[in-house]
């Protein structure tokens, strides 16, 4: 189920983008997030909380989750930059990207990942462990994916972020021809 899920965003990805590269490396972002998120939960659970083991579900519920969140959050920032880009460039397209959808990417994130740790402290295990994973992973993928890793990304690689499509000035203005003057009649 997991590679379907992957290759479903990522086929989202692909469409909303045009292109290749910047989908691939939105989507590794997200399962790096996991990751890290179930390694920080792992550590909790083993050293605090005393946890013996996941519950069989957890990981299913939790990647689903957390995909599903971090695309979204990934979808906000990125289609804004490429639209920022059209006319300024990769890299200031991601700089006004991040200062216009910042503050609402972080409050969302803030605020549900306080949602998810209220189920931290069901008496379910199954709960308390799949809440505490995406509580970590939402809070790592707004205050470090998005603000970081995925900016950090588009910088390194500049206009090749958008590969094989293109951002120029030309593709934006293309689009629309611009209206003639009209003289003005006596």
């Amino acid at each position: 189920i997991l590679p379907i899920i992957l290759l479903l965003v990522g086929g989202v990805l692909v469409l909303l983008l045009r292109g290749l590269l910047a989908p691939l490396l939105l989507v590794l972002t997200v399962i790096a997030s996991f990751f890290a998120s179930l390694g920080a939960a792992w550590l909790l659970f083993d050293h605090v909380l005393g946890f013996p083991a996941l519950d069989s579900g957890v990981l299913l519920l939790a990647f689903v989750f957390l995909v599903a969140l971090g695309v979204d959050y990934n979808i906000f920032l990125v289609t804004r930059a490429r639209e920022d880009a059209r006319s300024a460039g990769t890299r200031a397209g991601m700089l006004s990207a991040l200062r216009v959808t910042g503050g609402v990417i972080t409050s969302a994130g803030v605020l549900l990942a306080a949602v998810f740790a209220v189920l931290g402290v069901l008496p379910l295990i199954t709960l308390t462990q799949i809440g505490i994973i995406v509580c970590i992973g939402v809070l790592l993928d707004t205050l470090l994916v998005r603000t970081v890793l995925v900016p950090a990304l588009a910088f390194l690689l500049g206009d090749r972020f958008w590969w094989p499509g293109r951002i120029t000035k030309d593709q934006a203005q293309g689009t629309v021809p611009s209206p003639e003057p009209v003289a003005a009649h006596d």
